[in-house]
């Protein structure tokens, strides 16, 4: 036996595969498709058998590979299952898999891919969630970097030893694509070269949020909305879970608990809040039901094998279910968000689309959670027929496509905002994320940061998960821990389940909802700094929240920390509950956004990167109110006297920016003798900035801190004495 002959032994062991049978697969085509981006296709790949789901584009060959491009990947085949490994050398620190537990750090891990509703993570051990992303990040010793894309639906095992990335599917072949760059950052931007980025989201959505399975009438709702702003609590969104709806059918309000959703819409906006609503994919099988009756008539549902309806069953009973699959259902679909929408919501939430089924009239042995997997999908456009093994992970990245182009098209001047709980990688394009049902504890508290890296490591940087647990009763002090940091990420939420306590920010006592307003106040502070960061994530695919290698990645001590974050490049978050977190090297100065802040053991504490500047804001109740007058700069100096940063403005919503109507702002510092002087040095786009005319700037230099205040026009002077 040779040498190769003896590696694959090893590998298909590794992976399950018995060598007798095994078949190794050469390569049909290689060749870059970008700036450090190669595609292998192996012999016997048919994209009638493995449609892509996951590239923006087809990409395009641009030459061959380089003679020393050494990250070749090997695919075999067996039993009609293909996989891949890709063998590694050297030290590497692996990442991504999108939607995970556990660490921060992938190496030594195994996760399955096939979307599950898995409430408290509690399915084989939190190794299979809601999302799918085949993907994963080597960052080598000397801080440069690759990535991996698997692409393809199939259900399958994503295994990242520190010596072999390792992809069994249980389909068909599939191509790979990888991304070799000099560093995490620059692989990012290529995978959004490959998957996209997302779309720029209206400014209120990067508010804070509060949700409950259920608010369960019009009275509660504005109870809930009226105690906010009595309370001079900051929050932009209240979210309808299913209990609007008459008997949980899709598209419609209950009779009497919601019997005149357009009102409460329009008093909800009169108070500064936008209205998000649940619409799940199972459609309750009612012959009265006028969107089931739709259904049936355009032939849209999901067939068993014999040509009859599947139907599952889920809150309504019995359900029949869109085959997203097909254009003609997606077009049907999106039609139906004009009447809902026309009812003054503002967004949507897309939830239960694993899709998530009740199959408890089975036996044990036979329950799946999900459809069988040989329900046959029809397909049509680009896509071919397939088993619901090759399509179910991707059900909920088909029903957000269909879900975004019916709420664009119903507002077509306002951006669209959607969540979903199901998604494949790539569908950052349609909807952001939340990291599902947790549960109310310390640990998942804990793990809440490293998922939300991972996710956004992995092409998904608008996602958060639900603060303070969604699943068993919190409290105060779990409660304000949680939303002393979870303020402080991309998105922003706070939820709970149906039979546990109240989860508001008041509900836990005086001093809770002191801590909480704090907390909140120092995110509507920072929102120009969150929306710059958003408009530069719409155009690179850069995180909102990064890992702190990413000051460094050439720091290995930084490489296993999962405790603190990075907002963008300038701004470290170290959560209350981090011990001893390992934090990146060189200048960076404490900044306090919020009076009182300091003194509060539950706050995040902030941490300005020498060289940069931060734009905040003032204390504002809802991000539709005026945030710049004035406009506050933090601006912390590199060892020379020097910082820069950026700030972005825009109508907050709508599609103006698209024609120019924006102003990219750049502020430039430097320090002259015993001066620092602050000036606007450049303005890209169109806009005119009327918004901002005075700004007061918070200066740090040789571990003081200096202030002073100006006007956009003229700039700033401060003594530095």
């Amino acid at each position: 036996m040779n040498l190769k002959s003896i590696l694959l032994t090893l590998f298909f062991s590794s992976a399950g595969i018995t060598t007798s049978t095994a078949q190794e697969i050469a390569l049909s085509k290689s060749s870059l498709v970008g700036n450090g981006i190669a595609e292998f296709i192996p012999k016997g790949f048919d994209k009638n058998k493995t449609p892509s789901l996951i590239l923006s584009s087809e990409p395009k060959s641009s030459g061959k590979l380089p003679a020393d491009w050494s990250l070749i990947p090997q695919f075999s085949f067996n039993n009609n299952k293909a996989s891949a490994v890709l063998n590694l050398k050297g030290e590497i620190s692996l990442y991504g898999g999108g939607e995970v537990t556990g660490p921060l750090l992938r190496n030594g891990q195994a996760i399955k891919l096939w979307n599950t509703d898995t409430g408290a993570y509690s399915v084989e051990g939190g190794k299979r969630l809601y999302q799918t992303h085949p993907w994963v990040m080597g960052v080598r010793a000397d801080g440069s970097a690759f990535g991996i894309i698997f692409d393809s639906t199939w259900k399958a095992e994503l295994i990242t030893n520190s010596d072999q990335i390792i992809y069994n599917s249980e389909g068909a072949l599939f191509r790979v694509y990888i991304i070799d760059r000099k560093s995490p950052q620059e692989v990012i931007k290529g995978l959004s070269e490959l998957t996209g980025t997302i779309k720029l989201p209206p400014r209120w959505a990067l508010g804070y949020h509060q949700c409950r399975f259920s608010y369960d009438s019009e009275k509660r709702v504005m109870e809930i909305a009226d105690t906010f702003r009595e309370k001079k609590i900051p929050c932009d969104v209240i979210w309808m879970d299913i209990d609007y709806m008459q008997g949980y059918r899709v598209f419609t309000f209950d009779s009497i608990r919601f019997r005149n959703p357009k009102i409460l819409n329009d008093n909800l906006h009169k108070k500064g809040f936008r209205a998000v609503y649940m619409i799940d994919p199972g459609v309750k099988v009612d012959k009265e039901y006028a969107i089931y009756k739709s259904g049936t008539q355009n032939d849209v549902w999901v067939k068993k094998p014999n040509g009859e309806e599947y139907h599952g069953k889920v809150w309504p009973g019995d359900c029949a279910f869109p085959d997203f699959t097909s254009p003609k259902t997606r077009n049907w679909w999106a039609g139906l968000y004009k009447d809902f929408m026309s009812t003054g919501i503002d967004g949507v939430w897309n939830d239960m689309n694993e899709p998530a089924v009740n199959d408890n009239d089975f036996p044990e042995a036979q329950r799946l959670g999900t459809m069988p997997y040989d329900t046959p999908h029809k397909g049509g456009g680009n896509l071919p027929q397939g088993s619901h093994l090759l399509y179910h992970n991707a059900y909920g990245r088909l029903m957000v496509e269909a879900s975004y182009e019916g709420i664009l098209k119903t507002n077509p001047s306002k951006r669209p905002f959607l969540l979903t709980r199901s998604n494949l990688m790539g569908g950052q394009r349609y909807a952001a994320t939340w990291t599902g049902d947790n549960y109310a504890s310390w640990e998942h508290l804990k793990l809440s940061v490293p998922m939300s890296l991972t996710l956004g490591l992995s092409g998904q940087p608008f996602n958060g998960p639900d603060i303070g647990g969604f699943l068993g009763n919190t409290d105060g002090d779990l409660w304000a821990s949680w939303l002393g940091f979870g303020a402080l990420m991309p998105f922003a939420r706070g939820h709970a389940c149906a039979g546990t306590n109240d989860k508001e920010p008041w509900a836990y006592g005086a001093e809770i909802e002191k801590t909480s307003r704090i907390a909140l106040e120092r995110r509507y502070r920072l929102l120009p700094y969150l929306y710059t960061l958003f408009y530069e994530s719409s155009k690179t695919g850069m995180p909102v929240m990064a890992p702190v290698f990413f000051a460094d990645s050439k720091d290995l001590r930084l490489r296993t920390e999962e405790q603190a974050f990075l907002l963008g490049e300038n701004l470290l978050v170290v959560p209350a509950f981090a011990k001893d977190p390992v934090l990146p090297s060189g200048i960076w100065e404490e900044i306090n956004l919020v009076e009182g802040e300091k003194q509060d053991k539950y706050q995040a504490k902030l941490l300005i990167k020498g060289g940069s500047i931060i734009p905040a804001g003032k204390i504002i109740q809802n991000a539709g109110e005026n945030s710049f007058d004035p406009l506050s700069l933090f601006v912390g100096l590199d060892k020379n006297g020097k910082a820069i940063g950026n700030l972005y403005l825009d109508d907050g919503d709508g599609f103006g920016f698209e024609k120019q109507d924006y102003a990219l702002v750049t502020f430039k510092a430097e320090k002259k003798d015993n001066s620092l002087i602050i000036k606007v040095s450049d303005v890209v786009g169109k806009r005119n900035s009327k918004e901002i005319n005075k700004i007061n700037a918070s200066v740090f230099w040789n571990g003081k801190a200096y202030s002073g205040n100006g006007t956009f026009k003229d700039g700033i002077t401060i003594d530095l004495k």
